[in-house]
C-alpha cells in the first residue's frame, strides 16, 4: 500500500533513487540511492494529543484549519523532532486550546493505516475552565458525554478515544486502549 508520493531523489546527494529490496536482508521495497547507497525508509507519522477533562466534561476544539474545518476535535497535531510524545501532546494542547492542565498517562494508541499515521492521546486533568485558543481553533469548549456533537467530530480516532474515555469513566478504571483503523 503506497500512502505517499514516492521518493524521487536522495535527500543526501540529490541523485535519482531506485526502488528495490535492499541487500541487507530487508523484505520491503525501499528508495535506494545508486550513487551514495543511502536507503530511504518511509515510516508512519505520529499525531499526539490529549483528552483534557474537567469533572464530567471534556475539552474539544472547533477546527479553524483544513482538513475538516469547522469540525470538533481533541487538541492534537503532528509530533515535532526533538520532543517526546507527551511533550508534543502538551504543546498541541497549549497551542490549540490555550489550556492549563496536568498531563496524565497515555490513554489511546491508534494506527491509522490508510494514511500512515499513529495517533497517541494522553489524559490531561484541566486546572482551569479558562481557555485561550490559538489560530487553529475557532472555539474551545467543555462538553459532557450527552452534549458531544458526535456527528461533527473531525476524525475517527477522536470519536473512538472519546468513546473509550467515557466508558472508562463510568467504570472508574482507565486502561490503555489500542486500535487499528483501516
Amino acid at each position: 500500500m503506497n500512502l505517499r508520493t514516492p521518493i524521487k531523489h536522495c535527500r543526501n546527494c540529490g541523485a535519482a533513487v531506485v526502488y528495490r529490496i535492499p541487500d541487507d536482508g530487508d523484505t520491503k521495497l525501499r528508495a535506494i540511492c545508486p550513487a551514495c547507497q543511502t536507503v530511504h525508509y518511509e515510516n508512519p507519522i505520529n499525531v499526539v494529543g490529549t483528552v483534557p477533562y474537567w469533572g464530567d466534561r471534556v475539552l474539544l476544539c472547533k477546527r479553524n484549519i483544513e482538513p475538516r474545518f469547522g469540525k470538533w476535535t481533541l487538541p492534537a497535531g503532528f509530533m515535532e523532532l526533538g520532543e517526546s510524545p507527551a511533550e508534543g501532546a502538551a504543546r498541541e494542547t497549549v497551542e490549540e486550546a490555550g489550556a492549563q492542565f496536568e498531563m496524565e498517562e497515555l490513554f489511546t494508541v491508534m494506527s491509522v493505516l490508510h494514511v500512515g499515521q499513529v495517533h497517541l492521546y494522553y489524559r490531561a486533568r484541566l486546572l482551569s475552565e479558562v481557555f485561550d485558543p490559538g489560530f487553529e481553533t475557532i472555539e474551545a469548549r467543555l462538553f459532557t458525554e450527552a452534549e458531544i456533537p458526535w456527528d461533527e467530530i473531525a476524525f475517527r480516532t477522536v470519536s473512538q478515544t472519546l468513546q473509550h474515555y467515557f466508558a472508562d469513566r463510568r467504570t472508574g478504571q482507565f486502561a490503555l486502549h489500542h486500535a487499528s483503523i483501516v
